[in-house]
C-alpha cells in the first residue's frame, strides 16, 4: 500500500473527492481527511490518532533499535567468561525483551508527537484547506492521482509515501 497526500481547497470539493474515491472502489477506511481543529467534518472520513501522530513510525524505530540493543546485550552476555548462560536462549531473550521495550517506549513517545509527514501541510490546513491521506495499492497510485487531477485541477498534491504499514 502507498499513501497519497493532497490538499483540497474546501469542504465542497472534499466531499466530491470522497464520493469519487468511493466510486473508484477505495474503501472508506483507506480515506483519511484532516482539517483545521474545530472544523465540522460532517460526513468526511476524519483522520484518526494513528494518522495524526507518529505512533507507527516511532513503533518501527523502537522495535529496530530495541531489538538491536537487546541482540548486542545478549552477545555480550554470551561472550563474557564465567557467566553461565545458554547461548541461544540468552541472545533470543534479550533481543525479544529489547525489541518489546523499545517498541513500547517509542510508541508512547510517538503518540504524543504530531505526524512528521504532515507538518509540511500545517500552514495550508490552518488556512482552511483539507488534507487527504489515501491508502491505495501500489499499482493504483497513478490511476487515483489522475482521477483526482482530471476532476479537480485545483487540488495540490503533496507526494506519495513509499510504504505504509498494512494494519492501521
Amino acid at each position: 500500500m502507498r499513501r497519497i497526500y493532497f490538499l483540497a481547497p474546501d469542504k465542497a470539493v472534499s466531499k466530491k473527492i470522497v464520493s469519487e474515491l468511493l466510486l473508484a472502489r477505495i474503501e472508506a477506511r483507506h480515506i483519511h481527511v484532516l482539517a483545521k481543529e474545530g472544523t465540522p467534518m460532517e460526513d468526511l472520513p476524519e483522520a484518526s490518532h494513528l494518522q495524526k501522530s507518529d505512533v507507527i513510525p516511532a513503533l518501527e524505530q523502537g522495535l529496530t533499535v530495541g531489538g538491536g540493543t537487546g541482540l548486542l546485550v545478549g552477545l555480550v552476555a554470551v561472550a563474557l567468561p564465567g557467566v553461565p548462560v545458554l547461548a541461544g536462549g540468552a541472545i533470543l531473550a534479550s533481543t525479544l525483551a529489547g525489541a518489546g521495550f523499545g517498541a513500547w517506549a517509542s510508541s508512547m513517545i510517538g503518540s504524543s508527537v504530531g505526524n512528521r509527514r504532515i507538518q509540511q501541510f500545517e500552514e495550508a490546513i490552518e488556512k482552511g484547506e483539507f488534507l487527504f491521506m489515501i491508502d491505495v495499492p501500489k499499482k493504483r497510485v497513478e490511476e487515483i492521482e489522475t482521477l483526482i487531477k482530471v476532476h479537480h485541477p485545483d487540488v495540490e498534491f503533496g507526494g506519495t509515501e513509499p510504504e505504509i504499514p498494512a494494519f492501521p
